[in-house]
């Protein structure tokens, strides 16, 4: 059975568990108990996190960082520089074929926020974009692919969010969960069993916190 392992910041934590049960019975989907982050973190907390997951080897690794990079902090300066997140991803690429050899590699791009709402981090469209743009470049000169979630929730209705940054309304979440399977079942030439996402969102809501 095929191996995924999902890393990701609080817009993947809203479709993880959805997509592990999308491929209930046909591949394991594993993913820390914990909030990603930004990109540092990740190349600080990857190896943690294999051992944490009792993990040798996967077949595909498929994640997300730039929400907390491109937020902007009270000196007026980004969590983390474009020059900083380029290094960051690029060795991520990096650290991810050392410890998973047999990985495929897929990068999320880092979705759009709703910009009405800006709260204490600031997050800005212009921003995301660029650093996407960076990730996408350096992911591809490493042999990896992407999936771009950014265009996807670009056409998004303001509703579709559940404040500002965060996209865990039911639809939200059925879409972004259906692109990330469709995503994985192409790379890794798998089927998922189960396609009756809004249901499971019904039952798990309170579980999840997805409110």
């Amino acid at each position: 059975m095929k191996k995924v392992l999902l890393l990701g910041d609080s817009v993947g934590i809203g479709y993880r568990k959805y997509v592990k049960f999308a491929f209930e019975n046909a591949a394991e989907i594993y993913f820390p108990n914990d909030n990603c982050r930004f990109s540092a973190f990740i190349v600080r907390f990857l190896d943690i996190w294999k051992g944490m997951l009792s993990l040798s080897d996967v077949d595909m690794v498929y994640f997300n960082a730039g929400l907390w990079d491109v937020a902007i902090m009270e000196d007026g300066k980004p969590t983390i520089s474009k020059e900083e997140y380029r290094k960051n991803i690029s060795r991520l690429c990096d650290i991810i074929k050392i410890l998973f050899p047999s990985a495929k590699i897929v990068f999320a791009t880092t979705t759009p926020v709703s910009e009405e709402g800006v709260g204490e981090f600031r997050r800005f469209n212009k921003d995301i974009e660029e650093y996407n743009a960076i990730a996408v470049e350096e992911v591809k000169n490493k042999g990896g692919e992407i999936d771009d979630l950014y265009s996807t929730v670009k056409e998004f209705p303001k509703e579709y969010y559940s404040d500002s940054t965060y996209l865990y309304t039911k639809k939200a979440t059925e879409i972004l969960t259906k692109q990330v399977v469709a995503t994985i079942e192409k790379t890794l030439d798998i089927k998922s069993t189960r396609s009756d996402i809004g249901e499971k969102y019904e039952q798990n809501i309170e579980i999840l916190g997805l409110q």
